[in-house]
Order: structure tokens, then C-alpha cells, then sequence
């Protein structure tokens, strides 16, 4: 059912005060910026990166990508002169995981390749072409019930010190099926956020242990805690995956699937 006009903006005002992000419709949006561009959904074809981006004969490389048919729209914004593209990006981010969204592939600075390509290849949007030391993306999963539906976030400061967000929304056509974060994503969020949740994880998936024990073992000195009805299968899965024993520890934290936090 369509919410009624007058209370959807009576919910952004009431944003406005209490939050660094404001919601229109279901996507977040950044304070006091200004919309530079929009685009309404389209059915097309789209691919998503879930590496680096490079360029070889002219043609763009990736060493994995998402790569689907659906409707695609999107938003940029350009920033004001007080905040940075990191806060925003941060904000929007934190937005859609507390709504239920995850991390697929996450990157900032150098380790997204090259801004220009973002801008022009990935997003055909010149005005997003900026530093590439400057830059962050990360593209994330919505929750069990909107699976299919994939949202990615694209900071960038220009040279002349102007800062941009592009929000990007796609829901495919058919049903994208399992897609796994990359383990240096997981190992990102883990270090940024202290945490990491997955509600559907409700007993081990041999890819989804795999995965985690990839991501805990490309930081040997981190050390956290499993919660959930399953932390004890968690672990003892882990560990046949290769995490040291003494790295995993069981929490309490009341939760729905699997929750792990970073022992400080």
C-alpha cells in the first residue's frame, strides 16, 4: 500500500532532526545535498563489480561482477561544501545494513581501480570522475525478502574539492540466486563495523563457513565471539575450516541467525 503523502513527509521532517540520512522511499539521503541527477527505472542490462576495475584493449575487466537483467534507477547527489563523501557514504551505508542490507563487495581508494572507470564504464555518469584515492563503493544485498534487489553506493571527491554520492538501485528480473560477499568485503565490514550479522544463516552452509574462515584467516590476530542458536556448530565448523580454536569464542547476544563480534 502507497503511504499517504502527508505522512511521508511528516516521517522526513521527523529524519531530518534525528538522522545523519533521510529516506525517500527506501533509499537514503545524504543531508542538505543537492540532486544533480536522477534517472527512473529502466529495464536493462547491468554489471556490477565485485573487484577492482581496469581497463585491457579497451574493454573493462573485473575479476568478478554480478551480472543480471532488471530495473535500474539511480540518484546523484553533490554534497555540501561541509560535509565529506566519506560521512556520506558512511551515513547511506550504515542505513541500509540497519534496514537489513549486506555487503557484497566493499572498496576504497586505490583498491576500487581506477575513478575514471567507475564513472564513465560503470555508471556513465562523467560527473562522478574524481581522484581515485578519493573514492569508495560498495555494493550490498537487501534482506531475505528482497533479495533480489541490490543497491550500490559510489563516493567521490573531484578535483576541485566537489563531493558527489551516486545511489543506484537494481531489482532483477529473475532471481540472482547465492552470491557470497568476497572475503576481503567480509574482513572489511568486520574491522569497520566490529561486527557482522547474517539473520539467515540460522545453521552452518559449507560455503558460507568457507567464506568466513577465508575472511577471519586474512587477519590471524583478530579474535571474535559467535551468538545465535548455532554459534556452537559455527565454530566447531570454523575451526575444521582452519580458524584456530582459540580465536572463537561463544557470545550471548540475543539474536536471529548468526551474529559475530570482534573481541577487542
Amino acid at each position: 500500500m502507497t503511504m499517504p503523502s502527508i505522512l511521508r513527509g511528516v516521517i522526513a521532517v521527523c529524519f531530518t532532526v534525528a538522522s545523519p540520512a533521510l529516506w525517500a522511499g527506501e533509499l537514503p539521503v545524504p543531508l542538505d545535498a543537492r540532486r544533480v541527477d536522477q534517472r527512473p527505472a529502466v529495464e536493462q542490462e547491468r554489471v556490477y563489480p565485485m573487484g577492482p576495475v581496469r581497463k585491457i584493449s579497451g574493454r573493462l575487466r573485473v575479476d568478478s561482477k554480478i551480472e543480471s537483467r532488471g530495473q535500474v534507477s539511480s540518484v546523484t547527489y553533490e554534497l555540501p561544501v561541509e560535509r565529506t563523501a566519506r560521512e556520506a557514504f558512511t551515513s547511506a551505508r550504515e542505513a541500509l545494513q540497519a534496514d537489513g542490507g549486506y555487503p557484497l563487495f566493499w572498496c576504497q581508494g586505490r583498491d576500487c581501480g581506477e575513478a575514471s572507470i567507475w564513472a564513465n564504464d560503470v555508471f556513465g555518469n562523467a560527473r562522478l570522475n574524481g581522484g581515485d584515492e578519493r573514492q569508495a563503493f560498495i555494493l550490498l544485498r537487501r534482506s531475505a525478502d528482497e533479495a533480489d534487489t541490490l543497491v550500490a553506493l559510489y563516493s567521490v571527491t573531484r578535483g576541485n574539492r566537489r563531493a558527489y554520492l551516486h545511489i543506484e538501485q537494481f531489482v532483477a528480473e529473475r532471481p540472482l540466486g547465492e552470491v557470497l560477499p568476497t572475503p576481503a568485503t567480509v574482513l572489511r565490514e568486520m574491522r569497520d563495523t566490529g561486527k557482522l550479522d547474517y539473520a539467515d544463516l540460522s545453521e552452518p552452509r559449507p560455503a558460507w563457513v568457507l567464506l568466513l574462515a577465508r575472511s577471519l584467516n586474512l587477519d590471524s590476530t583478530l579474535r571474535a565471539s559467535l551468538s545465535g542458536a548455532q554459534a556452537e556448530a559455527w565454530r566447531e565448523q570454523l575451526v575444521k575450516a582452519g580458524v584456530r580454536s582459540a580465536r572463537l569464542e561463544i557470545g550471548s547476544a540475543a539474536t536471529e541467525g548468526m551474529h559475530l563480534e570482534l573481541i577487542r
